[in-house]
């Protein structure tokens, strides 16, 4: 088996004595990862191709989907805890037609991303604030869920697996979605027999194909995202559907997204399809509470942090939309967005501008992330961990 693969050129001897270590576009890792990818190789028709470099326009990359090499996947019973995964082909999965995510729409995701450093390291961001938030989402959809350990490892050896397919340095990334599904069989309203955790992955560039252009939003008066009582400050599959009709109609009239408000007084600003907002007003940082609707996202709770190292005030809280008038400034920020500059919100037809030049406090906020996430700027909160 190991002298099959190492003449594929899949494996390098380590420095002990009959050890292995694979090597994937140029990056080492583990004996686990290796133990996993061997079995890859064995039960999925591995290719030499599979450690040369793809054909991928990297300056050219945008946010859709690239089918890469590997995915993480493993199951669990509805009264059981998941046990150890494996990597496999990437590739598709069977499903029973009365699986509980066809059905009833039980299941969660969540995105990260990994990174390439100057230096060739590999890095994640954040990731156990994702395992947290998708097993308070399981809690919220009756699930059974991987454990911080778990999930952050089954997001390590994906990333790793996949490593030709990470863009070089600011280039972009590899976004990586970890998926929890009720993949059980049930036919009457309950919680599904079976569970599966998938992890795959894709290189991406920019969230929104304007790219760098600020964001023009719109406000959405007719539909909403969520409602108090509902699932919308959880990741949840369901709360994704329903914001296409509303996107797609904004996008034909040229905006870039949409921002929903309160379903209960149609007055406070909550937030945009794909990501969290923030608005400036003098030294003041405000973005809308944490109240059952709104999804508290990682970048959210980042940029936060780091508005407050820089000195401003920051603040959670209920946001009326008529405080967009006066506003300095507005931006968006997650997962895939990164820290996105508004440049206008359109509202009852009124057309709200905003400043943008090189000294806006978005722009300054992003530098420091991506500082951070580059090594340039000191990483004091243990945000970034390297995984190669």
């Amino acid at each position: 088996m190991i002298q099959r693969i190492m003449s594929l050129g899949i494996l390098r001897r380590g420095s002990v004595p009959g050890s292995y270590i694979p090597k994937i576009g140029g990056c080492y890792f583990g004996t686990q990862a290796a133990s996993y990818l061997q079995d890859a190789c064995e039960s999925s028709n591995y290719s030499p191709m599979d450690h040369e470099n793809p054909d991928v326009d990297w300056n050219n990359l945008g946010f859709g989907l690239m089918q890469t090499d590997y995915m993480y996947m493993m199951k669990c019973g509805k009264d059981e805890e998941f046990k150890q995964g494996q990597m496999s082909r990437y590739g598709s999965i069977e499903l029973s037609p009365s699986a509980g995510v066809l059905n009833y729409g039980q299941g969660l995701f969540e995105g990260t991303k990994a990174y390439r450093r100057e230096d060739g390291g590999v890095f994640l961001f954040r990731p156990q604030e994702n395992a947290l938030r998708m097993q308070n989402g399981a809690q919220r959809l009756c699930m059974p869920s991987p454990s911080v350990h778990q999930f952050v490892d089954a997001v390590k050896q994906t990333a790793l697996a996949n490593s030709r397919w990470i863009p070089p340095p600011g280039k972009g990334s590899l976004y990586v979605r970890p998926l929890l599904i009720g993949s059980g069989p049930i036919l009457g309203l309950a919680p599904a027999s079976e569970y599966t955790f998938l992890v795959y992955a894709s290189p991406v560039g920019n969230y929104f194909k304007e790219g760098t252009a600020p964001l023009n939003l719109y406000v959405e008066e007719e539909f909403h995202r969520a409602t108090r009582g509902g699932a919308g400050g959880v990741k949840s599959i369901s709360n994704y559907a329903p914001v296409l009709k509303a996107i797609s109609r904004a996008r034909d009239r040229g905006f870039s997204d949409v921002l929903y408000l309160d379903s209960v007084n149609k007055r406070n600003i909550e937030e945009v399809s794909s990501c969290n907002i923030f608005i400036l007003k003098g030294n003041v940082l405000s973005t809308p509470a944490i109240n059952g609707t709104i999804l508290e996202g990682v970048t959210r709770k980042s940029i936060m942090d780091i508005a407050s190292d820089l000195g401003y005030q920051v603040e959670e809280s209920c946001i009326p939309i008529e405080e967009l008038i006066d506003a300095d400034e507005v931006f968006c920020t997650g997962t895939a967005v990164g820290v996105a500059p508004v440049g206008s919100i359109t509202y009852k037809g009124n057309r709200i501008e905003y400043r943008m030049n090189t000294q806006i406090v978005s722009q300054k906020l992003s530098s420091r992330l991506i500082g951070i996430l580059r090594g340039v700027i000191e990483d004091k909160r243990g945000w970034v961990v390297q995984i190669d």
